[in-house]
């Protein structure tokens, strides 16, 4: 391509460009659009595919048609007369529902406090008796004006949705305890009493697990028959209950299970709408700690929706979360479609019990990392906690236990370094020796030194490897637990997210706008641990860029570590000076380093026995040696 033809297109470009910012709305349009996308939004479905999206819209238009030809008042207004013309032909059978007053049911129980209101016969809010927000006000998992409850159906040609309409209440507020059930009914008529949508809300004491079913009676009639299914629609904003706004965001998601019990969730790290095409048993509106999940009886049908949006500008609320999950309707004279809807922490034992998979909704981490703290870490956590001791404590005896547990990995680990230490003179020697040889011809001798002192360089390596996965596990564990949320430690207020010394009052790149005091333990600790591996492993000889790049990692680690967890902070500087001390009391007190170079000598008088990995090695060795001696004559 030529210089003329690169310009060309580069000018095509920046036409484009320019037009394109010049066409926006300006801000008295982007208002008025929005007005009408919300008048919109009250009579269609939540998560309507766009064909709907565009027949509903059709309506509207002709509506608003409609509405424009008929007379007004000399004030200009629609008059009531008018009004009821218009709202007749909107509801159609449910005209009688679309007036009323919103009032508000309280359900009760020893756990929380449920909100049913009576415009839409919906839950419109949660609270959660056990918890505080962070800075102490009571914890709501969602409020009225930022949630949608509502099931929408097509009726005499046009859509409806419940959430405008009026439903009497069958039934009063109470408050449960113990054993004790009781239910709420919410009606919303068609036309007469024999016809009507009914919501049945029933609550059991002491349990964050409500029943709730949807009943059709006799609609059939009023239903259309070309209707297959029902969209059960929610909507929530989830409110900013956490000390760190950006930590409960990427926390929060939607998770689902299949009818077939495979778990999975929208990444908490994108904003996406899905649509899924197998059955679902459930879908989980999951915040950071706490969650809203929708579980069928049986199962929502084929093809339901989920979304999530970001809403990074807002301080009040996190993420926005909705579902249109479809139910089946079979157009009889009474149908019944069961849920249960759990309004609760994310407590791994609660969820547990349930039997139904909500457990997984906790980040536990993946595959072998998720087992660790399911069969290991979560027992004996659990086990300390019922001794009421403060959660510092908890982790400490916790890091000791497992510690413990990997005293054997441990013991090899630091064997291995005293016999390279001991091997190290030899080993310098060696390198003096063959310092103008081919790299390769000392590789072979270094490694002939080990074979005849019976030393596996690899042998450390290993030990490492195996505690890995339960480094990566409590990496998990920690930041996921509900049990240190707002439990204080030292200087610590809350163990869930970061520890605050000293606050900045702006944010410094890559570190934060606080200072985290167990986020510098941890990382001192770190360099001196690290320090002190390379004192016992003598590396003195090792590459200068792999020798700082060890002491770099920790720091450019505590970055990260500033905004996260600090119970996870205080857990990794316990297990580190606790190595720190093992391995310091197993140089100076169980193993000889005399004995250990004795033994050494005597291997070297014996015939070598290679295993698999040594011949192995040795092998590809020899091969690249030819390879490279071939290259040279060449």
């Amino acid at each position: 391509m030529d210089r003329n033809s690169i310009l060309g297109l580069l000018l095509i470009g920046g036409i484009l460009v320019g037009w394109m910012v010049w066409a926006q709305p300006n801000a008295a349009e982007k208002a008025k659009l929005q007005h009408a996308q919300d008048s919109i939004a009250q009579y269609t479905m939540a998560m309507q595919t766009k064909a709907e999206a565009d027949k509903k819209a059709a309506e509207l238009q002709k509506t608003k048609a409609l509405t424009a030809s008929l007379p007004k008042d000399l004030s200009g207004t629609i008059s009531d007369s008018v009004r009821t013309i218009i709202k007749k032909q909107l509801y159609g059978n449910f005209y009688e529902a679309s007036k009323g007053e919103n009032k508000t049911i309280v359900l009760e129980n020893e756990l929380m406090k449920v909100s049913v209101a009576s415009k839409g016969g919906r839950i419109s809010s949660v609270e959660l008796k056990k918890y505080k927000t962070f800075d102490g006000r009571p914890l709501i998992l969602f409020y009225p004006d930022s949630s949608r409850q509502s099931i929408t159906f097509e009726t005499a040609g046009k859509k409806l949705a419940t959430d405008t309409m009026y439903f009497s209440t069958e039934g009063s507020g109470f408050k449960v305890e113990g054993e004790t059930t009781k239910e709420l009914s919410m009606r919303v008529y068609a036309g007469d009493k024999s016809k009507y949508i009914e919501y049945v809300y029933s609550m059991k004491g002491n349990d964050y697990m409500m029943q709730y079913h949807i009943n059709m009676v006799n609609m059939q009639s009023v239903i259309s028959p070309s209707s297959k299914n029902i969209a059960l629609n929610l909507e929530m904003k989830t409110p900013a209950q956490e000390k760190h706004h950006a930590t409960q965001a990427t926390a929060s998601t939607i998770y689902y299970e299949n009818k077939e019990g495979s778990v999975d969730k929208i990444s908490e790290a994108k904003a996406e709408r899905l649509a899924v095409e197998t059955p679902l048993k459930w879908v989980g509106f999951k915040q950071q700690f706490f969650t809203c999940s929708y579980v069928a009886n049986d199962h929502f049908e084929a093809n339901s929706v989920i979304e999530t949006r970001n809403d990074p500008a807002s301080t009040e609320f996190v993420k926005d979360f909705s579902a249109s999950l479809f139910i089946p309707y079979n157009h009889t004279a009474s149908e019944s479609f069961g849920m249960q809807v759990y309004f609760g922490p994310n407590h791994y034992q609660t969820l547990k019990k349930y039997d139904l998979n909500l457990e997984r909704q906790i980040n536990l981490g993946w595959k072998i990392f998720g087992w660790i703290n399911r069969f290991l870490v979560i027992p004996i956590f659990n086990f300390l906690s019922g001794f009421n001791m403060n959660y510092g404590l908890i982790i400490l005896i916790l890091t000791i236990i497992i510690k413990l547990l990997l005293l054997p990995i441990a013991y090899r680990t630091v064997l291995s370094s005293a016999k390279m230490r001991v091997l190290k003179p030899e080993i310098d020697e060696l390198n003096e020796k063959h310092k103008n040889d081919d790299p390769m011809k000392k590789q072979q001798a270094t490694m002939a030194l080990y074979k005849q002192a019976g030393v596996n360089p690899m042998a450390g390596c290993i030990p490492v490897l195996l505690q890995m996965p339960i480094l990566m596990a409590l990496f998990s564990f920690f930041p996921a637990s509900i049990e240190l949320r707002q439990q204080g430690f030292l200087w610590a207020t809350d163990m869930s997210t970061y520890d605050s010394v000293y606050n900045f009052g702006f944010s410094v790149p890559w570190y934060g706008d606080h200072v985290s005091l167990f986020a510098l333990l941890m990382t001192a600790s770190t360099l001196l641990y690290t320090w002190s591996n390379s004192q016992l492993m003598g590396t003195s000889n090792q590459m200068p860029g792999m020798k700082w790049m060890m002491y770099l990692m920790p720091i450019l680690f505590l970055g990260f570590l500033n905004n996260y967890s600090a119970g996870l902070s205080w857990y990794y500087f316990l297990a580190n000076m606790i190595t720190f001390g093992q391995t310091w009391i197993m140089q100076k007190y169980v193993i000889d380093s005399d004995a250990l170079h004795k033994k050494i000598q005597e291997n070297k008088t014996k015939p070598v026995k290679q295993n698999k990995f040594q011949q192995r090695l040795e092998a590809m060795t020899k091969e690249a040696q030819q390879r490279q001696q071939a290259q040279k004559k060449k």
